[in-house]
């Protein structure tokens, strides 16, 4: 059995013992990813990892907030009323219930959400963009879009820009 550079195996065994270099599910599609998508895969997470921490330590240092609070500000403030069902929050951050549930806390100690009943369901809880939230975050996205212009879009020309843009739609419709 050979192993990529990644420590995945190359060859696969197969259902009838053996093993397949081109080793394929049941629906004829390749199993193990070829070294170039293997590579692709791994720029990808490595460009998506330095971004992020860079956005992340802009938006701490400068405007003492995580990158993850910021987003659920941003969520918020494009919401119609400046609020979401906490689930919808959750969905929308990409973060799990509680997770939002423990960030949604810290906000609203912070004055910058709100939270409230939802009128037709009793047990439903939404959340809501305070005044000094979205003040707070107008001043928070000089941040983060200075650091999107500086680690992202000036590392790339308008053709690179769209082929992203036409591969990200692919992979998140």
């Amino acid at each position: 059995m050979s192993v990529a550079f990644t420590g995945v195996s190359e060859s696969v065994d197969t259902p009838g013992g053996g093993t397949d270099g081109r080793a394929r599910a049941a629906t004829g599609r390749r199993v193990v990813p070829t070294h170039a998508e293997l590579a692709s895969w791994r720029s990808f997470l490595r460009a998506h990892a330095t971004i992020t921490k860079a956005l992340e330590a802009e938006l701490e240092t400068e405007q003492q907030l995580s990158l993850a609070a910021y987003d659920v500000l941003v969520q918020l403030s494009e919401a119609p009323g400046r609020r979401l069902r906490m689930t919808e929050l959750a969905d929308a951050v990409l973060l799990s219930r509680s997770g939002v549930t423990r960030l949604v806390d810290r906000l609203e100690r912070s004055g910058l959400v709100c939270r409230s009943r939802v009128a037709d369901d009793g047990r439903g809880v939404a959340a809501e963009l305070t005044e000094d939230g979205l003040s707070r975050l107008r001043g928070a996205s000089v941040t983060h879009l200075r650091g999107i212009r500086a680690h992202f879009a000036d590392a790339l020309d308008e053709s690179d820009l769209s082929a992203l843009e036409k591969i990200s739609r692919k992979l998140a419709p």
